[in-house]
């Protein structure tokens, strides 16, 4: 039988995957536990995935860690989830070390614990020459939040006078983004089961093709991420175009 990983076409990898990591708390209920254990057990997922998308050749990675919708979750939850995210931070940086990987967070950043913030810009720092792969992780973030947020900059651009409203494009407000530095996703992977998405890079993922599976986030591992891409390389992408045109050499760039 032919590996999972010896399918997929190396000069057909997306250059940016990104992923909805959900069933956390289900897992935790299905095991008999609270919540947190859900997501204390997503960390090996994290970083199977990581690692996997890093030893193929995807340059971009990411991760919806925790929504501005979250907030609103149990504060004994959204607690432990922070507390969380500081002793992955430190427990996972031999992993960013080891496989080369530059860590990156969008969103509102501001709305986090003075400390917790502080730790996430410190391993920002550390990692910054880290060339292989881009692991972002959103928190605190969502798309609505994002393309308010880009819409304030170009309102103040207008009202300066530095922008003209006829000058404004989609890539203008591309730039004004949060992702403005990285490739829009080629693909968007979603676990649990689940058919929705979230409020998670609406405006980037226009042309993203949609990979959904029933795996729950902690049981996600890298045959899973494997399965996805392979998925993903058997579809024909055609912005909008016939498959003739894909075939004559005119799919977008």
């Amino acid at each position: 039988m032919i590996d999972l990983k010896d399918q997929i076409d190396l000069k057909k990898l997306p250059r940016h995957v990104a992923v909805i990591m959900d069933g956390n708390g289900r897992w935790a209920a299905i095991h008999g536990k609270e919540r947190v254990f859900g997501h204390q057990n997503g960390v090996t997922s994290v970083r199977e995935t990581a690692e996997a998308a890093a030893e193929l050749g995807i340059e971009f990675l990411t991760l919806y860690a925790f929504s501005t919708e979250n907030w609103n979750r149990p504060p004994d939850e959204v607690e432990a989830l922070m507390s969380l995210l500081v002793n992955t931070i430190h427990s996972e940086m031999d992993t960013l070390y080891k496989n080369n990987i530059r860590l990156n967070a969008i969103g509102d950043l501001d709305s986090l614990k003075p400390g917790t913030k502080a730790e996430l810009l410190n391993a920002i720092e550390q990692t910054k020459d880290h060339e292989r792969m881009v692991m972002t992780l959103a928190l605190s973030y969502s798309s609505r939040w994002e393309i308010t947020n880009a819409m304030r900059k170009i309102a103040e651009k207008v009202q300066n006078g530095n922008l003209k409203a006829e000058e404004i494009t989609d890539q203008t407000i591309a730039n004004q983004l949060a992702t403005a530095t990285m490739p829009d996703p080629e693909l968007l992977i979603r676990t649990s089961g689940e058919f929705r998405l979230s409020n998670y890079l609406l405006w980037q993922i226009a042309y993203s093709e949609l990979y959904f599976t029933s795996t729950l986030w902690p049981d996600f591992r890298r045959k899973d991420f494997y399965k996805a891409l392979i998925d993903f390389q058997k579809r024909e992408r055609r912005f909008g175009k016939t498959s003739d045109q894909i075939k004559a050499g005119l799919a977008r760039p």
